[in-house]
């Protein structure tokens, strides 16, 4: 996932000015991407206008420094569409970026492609699970190593349980989630029914 993904999608639902983009990658991004600085958020736009992804129009303010607000293209709708439905490829990471994106601009697919992504984020994390969980965690040094093993073994003991228990917990929430997308998609589908009755 390239930052101009991210900005592509976050003119989509509303142009801003860059200064706007930069705050918003500030607060409400940094869960998409962290640490983005306004230097590249205007660097990514400069690039996005020269390829048609994006255009923008200034807007005069009285007494202040004009501002480009921009907007997302045709041209660059598709190149977001075209990442957003790419296949999505779990990572091991307990943080995984991509998947935070992909589920919050769920909003230009709706509840199916959501339930599926989040059916492939919990397929890959059972794996995960089933690979490293259980794994000999022995630490072997040799006798002459002044290597403290039982210190470090009660540091990993304590990392595993608390890996073990952040990734049931993680678990629980996407499967939980999963339940309440299909049950507002059944609201949906008996509304749209109810509707159409008439």
């Amino acid at each position: 996932m390239k930052l101009e993904h991210l900005l592509l999608g976050i003119l989509l639902i509303k142009p801003r000015t860059g200064y706007e983009i930069s705050r918003y990658m500030e607060m409400e991004g940094v869960f998409m991407r962290p640490r983005t600085h306004m230097s590249q958020v205007y660097r990514s736009l400069a690039q996005m206008a020269e390829r048609g992804w994006v255009s923008f129009a200034v807007s005069t303010r009285p007494g202040a420094q004009d501002a480009k607000i921009y907007r997302t293209t045709p041209v660059g709708r598709d190149v977001f569409m075209s990442w957003l439905t790419s296949d999505y490829r779990p990572t091991l990471e307990a943080v995984n970026y991509e998947f935070r994106a992909r589920m919050f601009f769920s909003g230009f697919l709706g509840p199916d492609a959501l339930l599926a992504l989040i059916e492939i984020e919990i397929d890959a994390r059972k794996r995960q699970i089933s690979k490293y969980r259980y794994r000999d965690r022995t630490i072997e040094a040799d006798p002459d190593s002044s290597f403290d093993i039982e210190l470090v073994t009660l540091v990993e003991d304590h990392h595993h349980e608390g890996g073990t228990a952040a990734m049931d917990v993680m678990i629980g929430r996407l499967e939980k989630l999963h339940k309440l997308i299909t049950e507002h998609a059944r609201r949906g589908e008996a509304t749209d029914a109810g509707n159409q009755s008439f």
